[in-house]
């Protein structure tokens, strides 16, 4: 069995999940994006926000479009080098305004997080990468635990107790859009990523 048909599997059966109630009325599975046979590194985020939601594909939004600049200066190919999924495979949202049906983004809870955890260790395992990119204190955390923040290990390489698996640590580009004037932070992302290109080559 081939990869991708073992991701699809695991896609029908994510499909099937209910455990969470954002499982229950999601808009979208948001699964997972790249070529699982030529995937070198898996990107790991936090949660769908509303545009991945829409389309059913990780990272489209605008925290999508600014690393999608930073991975091409970096020379890492988002089509080829990266698979890339979440923590959690539906959007967290609250109703923003009830008569309007106006969704707003939420942090995932921790017991969304466990749910979902089976399905992101399986697909980490069946792409089998080089190495794991944790992307923001969210996805650090939930491989991690809470002992570290994403300001002291960003860019910094390290193993995981989850099969021993190689794992870095970079900022989440929503974070990096807030800091939008903050070139010091923009720099030490592009140079986290060139760090990054360097371990697969």
């Amino acid at each position: 069995m081939t990869k991708q048909q073992m991701l699809n599997d695991l896609k029908k059966e994510c499909e099937k999940c209910q455990v969470c109630e954002i499982g229950k009325c999601r808009t979208n599975l948001v699964f997972g994006s790249g070529n699982p046979d030529t995937a070198r590194i898996v990107l790991i985020g936090e949660a769908p926000g509303e545009q991945e939601d829409l389309q059913g594909i990780p990272f489209v939004g605008k925290a999508g479009q600014f690393m999608n600049e930073y991975l091409e200066k970096a020379e890492i190919d988002r089509k080829k080098d990266l698979y890339i999924i979440n923590t959690l495979k539906c959007r967290p949202f609250l109703i923003k305004n009830p008569q309007k049906g106006i969704k707003s983004n939420r942090p995932p809870k921790r017991e969304e997080k466990l749910a979902c955890e089976a399905f992101m260790l399986k697909q980490i395992e069946i792409i089998n990468p080089k190495l794991i990119i944790l992307c923001g204190n969210n996805a650090l955390k939930s491989l991690c635990g809470s002992k570290y923040t994403i300001t002291n290990v960003h860019g910094k390489l390290a193993n995981l107790e989850y099969k021993g698996r190689k794992a870095i640590a970079i900022y989440h580009p929503s974070y990096l859009i807030s800091y939008a004037h903050s070139e010091v932070k923009n720099q030490e992302f592009l140079e986290d990523l060139k760090y990054i290109k360097s371990l697969v080559d």
